[in-house]
């Protein structure tokens, strides 16, 4: 646990969907200062830009990247592309800053891994923690750098790891991930496949088999997974449906009772029974909702989270809060 009555901290990335959800969470955060942000990279023109969404929030101004200002802080966000988190992470932990990354640069621990999904990821820090609050809290504590997961494998993580420690799984579980994410889930630069002509009114499964999150919830639930995401026609939001097959005799008491006692201390996942969780029930908060039906020896879970916040921008003040030591839910509720 760190003694600090207030926390410097910086934000690069500031301009993106998941980077303006952290400017206002730490302007308003109790043990937070706020202190440089910055947009993803340097410029030639070096004019300032206003966040006019946040005007009586934050009143400050987006400033070009500079590696010498974010250098001076005790804690930096970066809602960076992974490359760029790739170059600034490492530099910014020679200064002894620590890093809270919302890139996927870091998350993957095997070399090869990294290198078939996120090529420009260097090696890992030494005692980097993947940020999963919930199931890496110790770790957290002491990590110089935070690899903040990624959104599709938040809700599906929370969702499958309680039921995997208590034994619940088939020895084949033939789990399915069926996930849906609103289109801010695909970042702030412009592409076909997220104009608003393509998205409106229409629904479309993409990177089947080829998703980089596929990687990481295998890695991180030690079994294979079929997901397959899907773009909806919303802003925000995602929702998983999960298949998965139980070992012989489970009972929804025992998914019960394995949620109940993995998350009894989460501030932040509702476990909602047999009432399957929506979009709308989460929306603009940090929480993750579970609602689950059992029928013989299969299990269908339903979770949902908003992919900027408990899937990005929350989870990352979420896990700044473990790693000094402050209240888990201070800037969160």
């Amino acid at each position: 646990m760190n003694n600090y009555s207030k926390v410097a901290v910086g934000v690069a990335g500031a301009t993106g969907y998941s980077g303006q959800e952290l400017v206002r969470l730490l302007a308003r955060h109790p043990r937070a200062a706020l202190g440089p942000v910055m947009a993803s990279k340097a410029s030639a023109d070096a004019s300032p830009r206003r966040l006019p969404a946040l005007a009586r929030v934050w009143e400050g101004d987006v400033t070009p990247l500079d590696l010498d200002g974010l250098g001076a802080t005790h804690a930096v966000f970066l809602a960076t592309p992974e490359a760029a988190s790739a170059e600034l992470a490492p530099a910014l932990l020679k200064r002894g800053v620590r890093v809270f990354d919302l890139s996927g640069a870091f998350r993957l621990r095997s070399a090869d891994a990294r290198a078939k999904w996120y090529p420009a990821s260097p090696e890992l820090p030494a005692g980097a923690a993947y940020g999963l609050a919930e199931l890496h809290q110790p770790a957290l504590r002491s990590a110089p750098l935070v690899a903040c997961p990624g959104c599709y494998p938040t809700a599906a993580l929370l969702a499958l790891t309680p039921l995997r420690d208590a034994g619940l799984f088939a020895d084949d579980p033939s789990i399915v991930i069926d996930a849906k994410s609103g289109v801010s889930g695909a970042g702030k630069t412009p592409t076909e496949r997220t104009h608003f002509s393509e998205c409106h009114g229409n629904v479309a499964a993409y990177n089947v088999f080829s998703h980089r999150h596929g990687a990481e919830i295998e890695q991180e639930l030690g079994s294979g997974v079929t997901f397959v995401p899907h773009l909806v026609p919303l802003d925000r939001g995602i929702l998983e449906t999960i298949y998965v097959r139980l070992r012989p005799g489970t009972r929804a008491a025992d998914i019960t009772a394995a949620y109940e006692s993995a998350y009894a201390r989460a501030p932040f996942v509702r476990l909602r029974g047999e009432t399957l969780p929506e979009i709308k029930h989460v929306a603009w908060t940090n929480f993750c909702d579970l609602g689950w039906r059992v029928s013989g020896d299969r299990a269908v879970i339903v979770s949902t989270i908003d992919n900027l916040l408990k899937g990005a921008a929350g989870q990352a003040v979420q896990a700044f809060n473990v790693a000094f030591g402050f209240d888990e839910c201070a800037g969160l509720l």
